[in-house]
């Protein structure tokens, strides 16, 4: 528990466990999936909010940027001085990305994103602020240094496991998210409370 809440990588632990890497692995996982239905249950966000996309992945040959191979597109949405959601999608088109932000977020709500014309329809939910950028950097007062600021803090976190499996991306990518939206907390009880809160499940444990 003390090295997961520490965020060490099983591959450093060899040394310092009397059990195997692949126990340790399960065990990490299960936290990680317990995290991550943590996350699920979050109450839908108010106010003002920042949605963007960005990917993840290590350097690969062949096309970059957006539908490069072996990388995952994540939509972030962000509650100014708040909390953190991130999704996994397969698309940045807008009926991949507004459903999400429907679901996750309250009709209303101040909505600052990008020019991507994806978004365009989140003037008909809320407030809707097009924060354009001039060499990478934003033109006037409005900005999305927040989830951008997350996204560089996840991508930092993500580095030190030097890669991870594809099936579980979305756990890691949950973990992070919790981790984030924990920072101000001491998470070694927060994970203690919840391990001992959950129902032990053969099959989850088996699954992961």
């Amino acid at each position: 528990m003390e090295y997961f809440v520490l965020g060490v990588p099983v591959y450093r632990l060899r040394f310092r466990s009397k059990v195997s890497d692949e126990t340790i692995k399960k065990f990490f996982r299960t936290i990680r999936q317990i995290l991550s239905i943590v996350e699920e249950c979050s109450e839908p966000f108010t106010g003002e909010i920042e949605c963007d996309e960005t990917m993840f992945g290590g350097k690969r040959k062949g096309k970059r940027g957006w539908g490069a191979g072996g990388k995952f597109l994540v939509l972030g949405i962000l509650q100014r001085d708040g909390k953190v959601r991130t999704f996994p999608v397969k698309g940045r088109s807008a009926q991949r990305l507004i459903p999400v932000i429907s679901q996750v977020t309250k009709p209303g709500s101040l909505y600052y994103t990008d020019d991507w014309h994806a978004y365009a329809s989140l003037g008909l939910r809320g407030n809707h602020v097009v924060v354009r950028k001039e060499k990478g950097r934003p033109k006037g007062r409005n900005h999305l240094n927040g989830i951008e600021g997350f996204w560089s803090y996840a991508k930092n976190w993500l580095y030190q496991y030097r890669g991870v499996p594809q099936k579980f991306f979305h756990f890691y990518l949950a973990e992070i998210s919790f981790r984030f939206n924990h920072r101000h907390e001491d998470l070694f009880p927060t994970i203690l409370r919840l391990l001992k809160q959950t129902k032990y499940d053969q099959n989850l444990v088996r699954n992961v």
